[in-house]
């Protein structure tokens, strides 16, 4: 479904993505980890369309970016760490803008948004204003404005971050019935270990831009000789995940957990 080839991105003489390649097979969750400024962000909004890459090739389902941009938008998905959600809207206020953006028609739009939030259990908080909402539970929503248009691909840029451990397993339990039983393919940053180890089919450990190495969470503690994903991790990077990242960084992650409160 997605197919990256020696995938690069500058800013100015900075090397956020340095040469990267892989690929995510259909229905497969595949997962970007790594600290904080490893790249894993830059890399989903290339594939996002976001931004334009400086060098290197990105096929989503047989389509390339950015000639055919306008199409792979069409049938993706996106969650980003920002809130993308409004506060001063209900839960189905939000579902609906989103619904209609997509150009669903009325039934369609009535029956999607139920469907989706019987899927993430949020029935009861629906005409509630979201900013009432606890943090697991926005992101609940975001999820499922993304799944509206029946994208065929899902990208979540650290779905999680900034949730505290109980909201974080909620959210964990909805993309393992995303996996189970939704027709969707699913590509997720995460610098948490237990989230990469729990959830992902396959992951690429990216550090400083590069891509260190890919493999399920069991070929990789396999190949290191090491019993968790953290040792691993450690392993083949020579650092642990909470070294990587700069200011900006971590600036950003903690504006995001802030609004998440």
């Amino acid at each position: 479904m997605i197919k990256i080839d020696n995938l690069s991105k500058y800013f100015g003489p900075t090397k956020a993505v340095d040469g990267i390649s892989f690929d995510i097979k259909e229905g497969e969750l595949f997962g970007l980890l790594g600290p904080n400024g490893a790249g894993k962000t830059t890399t989903i909004r290339m594939i996002a369309t976001l931004i334009p890459q400086t060098s290197g090739t990105i096929e989503v389902n047989g389509y390339s970016i950015p000639k055919q941009s306008e199409i792979v938008r069409n049938f993706i998905g996106y969650v980003p760490q920002a809130l993308s959600s409004d506060g001063s809207l209900t839960g189905y206020e939000n579902l609906l803008i989103f619904a209609k953006l997509v150009g669903l028609n009325k039934k369609e739009r009535e029956e999607k948004i139920k469907e989706l939030a019987s899927l993430m259990g949020m029935e009861n908080v629906l005409n509630k204003l979201v900013r009432d909402y606890s943090g697991g539970m926005v992101r609940k929503l975001e999820i499922a404005q993304s799944l509206l248009h029946y994208p065929k691909i899902l990208l979540l840029d650290e779905p999680t971050i900034g949730l505290d451990p109980i909201a974080r397993r909620s959210v964990w339990e909805i993309l393992e019935k995303l996996k189970a039983n939704y027709d969707v393919t699913t590509l997720m940053s995460t610098h948490y270990m237990e989230e990469a180890e729990m959830l992902c089919d396959r992951l690429a450990i990216m550090d400083r831009g590069h891509i260190v190495a890919i493999g399920s969470p069991k070929e990789l503690m396999e190949k290191t000789e090491t019993n968790s994903l953290e040792q691993a991790f450690i392993a083949l990077t020579g650092h642990e995940v909470e070294e990587g990242g700069n200011f900006r960084e971590l600036r950003k992650v903690r504006r995001t957990a802030r609004r998440l409160q």
